[in-house]
């Protein structure tokens, strides 16, 4: 690919940008770390579905290798690890093998693991191709933000309002239909069509992971045209003491934006400024009456 090793390196080394880089990836979190040896928590898709895992991976930031063994892993795999190898070809030319060795639970499951590991490495290199080229430009068209929103009341309550997004249409001005489905327990599919003011009707479809009562992370897996990722996540932080005592909900956004498309989308005078705004405005306007519906929810009961 062409960028500089480093790059390459620091893209993948960095699992927080995971969800948004990497096509697979769901949610992805780093619970425990000593010098260059983490462990880490993934959601993603695996043959259509979520699969979760832990991972313990060794960071060799001096020869530009990650090596990764799964420590819990998902059935059907048994074991698998592997290792991340970035070689660098010139000063902004690099060589990327991803490597893996697994074994299966069950032999008739080997055909199954190997299309899902073939198939997600695919889309992650030519993801990770496309961001490293980017440059230090990808991180201009990457937009993070979040809103928040005191409630006097107990984070179960609030909790249970965003989970139960099949009822949001009857909740919610802005949700005109939602169709949820939860074949395993905290994991949601959702197909939503939202309400814009001006009458229209956006349609998308995300894949949502619950942890009662502490958060409720998504990913949407298919995005308006502007957008080549969004992924999101609502948390609740207690707050206060006796009569004062409530949480601070937020909702969390994390956007990138197709350059290639913003004249397309905006007009011939639109700009990557001016698609920041407005995306921060739309999700943002959509979100805060969200929060402000759960909070009403939760305090009136």
């Amino acid at each position: 690919m062409g960028a500089p090793a480093k790059v390459v390196y620091d893209l993948v080394a960095d699992v927080t940008t995971w969800p948004y880089t990497f096509g697979p990836t769901v949610h992805a979190e780093v619970f425990e770390r000593d010098g260059n040896t983490e462990r880490l928590r993934l959601h993603a898709f695996a043959n259509g579905d979520v699969r979760t895992w832990t991972s313990r991976r060794e960071l060799d930031p001096a020869n530009l290798h990650i090596k990764f063994q799964q420590e819990r892993s998902a059935a059907p795999v048994k074991t698998m690890g592997g290792e991340w190898r970035i070689v660098p070809i010139a000063d902004s030319a690099t060589r990327v093998d991803l490597l893996h060795h697994f074994t299966a639970a069950q032999p008739e499951a080997v055909d199954l693991i190997l299309n899902a590991v073939n198939n997600n490495s695919d889309a992650e290199l030519a993801a990770l191709k496309r961001a490293a080229e980017y440059g230090d430009d990808y991180d201009k068209l990457v937009l993070s933000f979040s809103d928040s929103i005191t409630i006097h009341a107990g984070r179960k309550d609030v909790f249970e309002f965003l989970y139960r997004s099949d009822l949001w249409p009857q909740r919610l001005p802005h949700v005109a239909r939602l169709d949820l489905k939860e074949a395993v327990t905290g994991v949601q599919s959702m197909e939503m069509d939202t309400r814009s003011p001006d009458g229209s009707i956006h349609t998308t479809h995300s894949v949502r992971v619950c942890f009662p009562y502490d958060s409720i992370v998504y990913k949407q897996t298919a995005t308006p045209p502007i957008m080549a990722a969004h992924v999101g996540r609502w948390t609740f932080r207690d707050i206060g003491d006796g009569i004062e005592a409530g949480i601070e909900a937020t909702s969390h956004h994390t956007v990138v934006i197709r350059p290639d498309v913003i004249t397309d989308v905006l007009g011939p005078d639109g700009t990557l400024e001016r698609a920041r705004e407005l995306i921060r405005h739309a999700l943002g306007t959509n979100s805060l009456t969200t929060l402000r519906h759960a909070k009403e929810f939760a305090e009136n009961g």
